[in-house]
């Protein structure tokens, strides 16, 4: 890759870190998606000494972590019970039509991560999009429940559920989280009589 090649996927990768998401990670700062995808790298990175996952190649679902919501770049984060159909295939198209313009070998790889991600058949796949949905709903909690939607207080709970079934470590992580939750949603609550 030229260096100018290089240059340019990474201005545009910038974008991420001023693109903001739905939750905020401090009083009046948003997430970024950035942020958001740096921690379930980071996620990733430390369920790699769990025994169920020493199977995986765990490189894998960190590049599969990093590069997940590039496509955010192109259109901005929607919050997935905003999302339409429509707008994820603008994203999309987007995103594989910037992924074409690169070099043939990082073109090559991303390509296949990113048809690896959206067939979500193998445990590497099933293991990144299950971490993608589990750090949404952690940032949610860290965050001021004053500013949730009223769905969320339920979407919280079932969120991402459907994604950790595969694996015994994940359902109980998020069974974890689920109870981080309801602590936050009480406390919410009581504060709030």
């Amino acid at each position: 890759m030229k260096p100018q090649e290089l240059l340019d996927i990474l201005a545009v990768a910038a974008r991420l870190k001023t693109n903001t998401r739905h939750c905020f990670t401090a009083p009046d700062r948003k997430e970024s998606v950035a942020d958001h995808s740096w921690r379930i790298a980071l996620m990733a990175m430390l369920l790699s000494c769990e025994e169920e996952f020493a199977g995986y190649d765990m490189d894998r679902v960190i590049r599969m972590c990093l590069i997940h919501d590039l496509g955010e770049a192109f259109t901005g984060d929607i919050p997935t019970f905003e999302k339409t159909a429509g707008q994820a295939q603008t994203e999309d198209r987007l995103f594989d039509g910037w992924v074409a313009s690169f070099p043939p070998p990082q073109r090559t790889e991303w390509q296949a991560l990113l048809a690896e991600m959206n067939a979500q058949k193998t445990p590497e796949a099933r293991l990144y999009k299950a971490l993608d949905k589990l750090e949404a709903v952690i940032s949610h909690d860290e965050s001021d429940l004053a500013t949730w939607l009223p769905l969320e207080f339920d979407l919280q709970l079932t969120y991402g559920r459907e994604q950790v079934a595969f694996s015994p470590y994940l359902r109980e992580l998020k069974a974890a989280v689920d109870d981080f939750t309801r602590r936050e949603i009480d406390a919410f609550r009581e504060k709030a009589e």
